[in-house]
């Protein structure tokens, strides 16, 4: 950077958004972006640009994310930056990703991680590697995803990531939980937890007590779910991450339906929903979809039910969402009262739903 104003600003957002204070790390990139371009100091900019988007994600604005990435994308060609550029792929994909595109996503992220690897960039290697895991979780490939996160984690732990590590025990303990393995699941999210409070990693902490509270909830230990989903949303709010604190508030709203408190679990999952139309997330909308429906069936509303359960099928197969079209495939034929074999075998899943309320996981 040219500038020791751009410099200093530049530096002043990385703190803050350290601190994830994201509105104001955001705030200030955009003024170093603007001296950047004043200054034709194109390598700021593109800096700033990447930066911009990462907040930008970060927060669950990924049509702003995918603008900045795409931009720095331009630039960084224009001055011949490969690395930035492969930065920019990698950051567009996860916003891809993000939006539900999961296809584009692993696109955009495979071309990234053939840069990384040609250049023996561990860092960017392990990083994308753990992104196109999470793209291919909301696939529905399961596990193809965990081997991922295995090889993501593998190489995080060979520079000592700490941070990565634990995104990496994040991600195993989600995924393990789609695929039944509850134990385990609880079991990375509690270490994820450890290494994230150590290293005093707001969002990283926050992820890790909403996932130990989904792992309580998946073996029914409810009050310990509600507690951890708490200390998850305390956190989010602070920060200001819309997206996971939306998928927060449906698994509030989830273990609420489980208790058969339909009416609180009713009002979380019309937070949830409004979050999720806010960042356009296809897959949280989904999830919200099957939620009405079930506690619409609950009720004995079972034309309703069937309304909210087809259209989800419907928006899964649109996405390619491979976990969701067994959620709503198995609740059609509950409804139904028909005892078929389910999908979730052919996802190499270990699911198993017996009778209503359904914990979805």
């Amino acid at each position: 950077m040219n500038s020791s104003e751009i410099s200093r600003l530049f530096a002043q957002a990385e703190l803050l958004r350290q601190k994830s204070s994201y509105n104001d790390a955001l705030r200030t990139f955009r003024i170093a972006l603007k001296k950047s371009i004043a200054a034709r100091d194109m390598h700021a900019a593109v800096a700033c640009l990447l930066s911009i988007g990462d907040v930008c994600r970060m927060t669950g604005d990924f049509v702003n994310a995918e603008r900045a990435y795409v931009k720095a994308v331009t630039e960084a060609r224009k001055i011949a930056d490969t690395e930035a550029a492969a930065d920019a792929h990698a950051g567009w994909g996860l916003s891809r990703r993000g939006r539900g595109d999961w296809r584009l996503g692993i696109v955009l992220l495979k071309k990234a991680l053939q840069f990384y690897r040609k250049k023996r960039d561990r860092e960017g290697t392990a990083f994308t590697l753990w992104s196109i895991a999470g793209a291919l979780r909301i696939k529905g490939d399961i596990p193809l995803a965990l081997e991922m996160y295995q090889e993501a984690f593998k190489v995080f732990q060979s520079f000592r990531s700490h941070a990565g590590v634990g995104y990496c025990l994040c991600g195993l303990g989600g995924t393990s939980r789609i695929a039944g393995r509850f134990k385990d699941s609880l079991a990375y999210y509690r270490s994820a937890n450890t290494f994230f409070r150590k290293l005093n990693d707001t969002f990283g902490t926050a992820y890790s007590y909403c996932g130990i509270g989904n792992a309580y909830r998946m073996t029914g230990e409810y009050r310990k779910a509600l507690t951890s989903f708490s200390k998850a949303s305390r956190l989010y709010r602070k920060i200001g991450d819309r997206v996971s604190y939306a998928y927060t508030l449906w698994s509030i709203g989830t273990t609420h339906k489980m208790l058969l408190d339909l009416l609180s679990a009713r009002s979380y999952f019309n937070e949830a929903k409004g979050l999720f139309k806010k960042t356009k997330d296809p897959r949280g909308l989904i999830y919200c979809q099957l939620a009405y429906g079930e506690i619409a069936m609950l009720k004995g509303h079972g034309r309703k039910a069937e309304k909210y359960f087809r259209d989800s099928l419907e928006q899964a197969k649109r996405y390619g969402f491979r976990v969701e079209q067994c959620h709503a495939t198995m609740l059609i034929s509950h409804l139904a009262g028909k005892k078929k074999p389910l999908c979730y075998n052919t996802l190499g899943v270990r699911l198993r739903f017996t009778e209503a309320p359904f914990n979805i996981p």
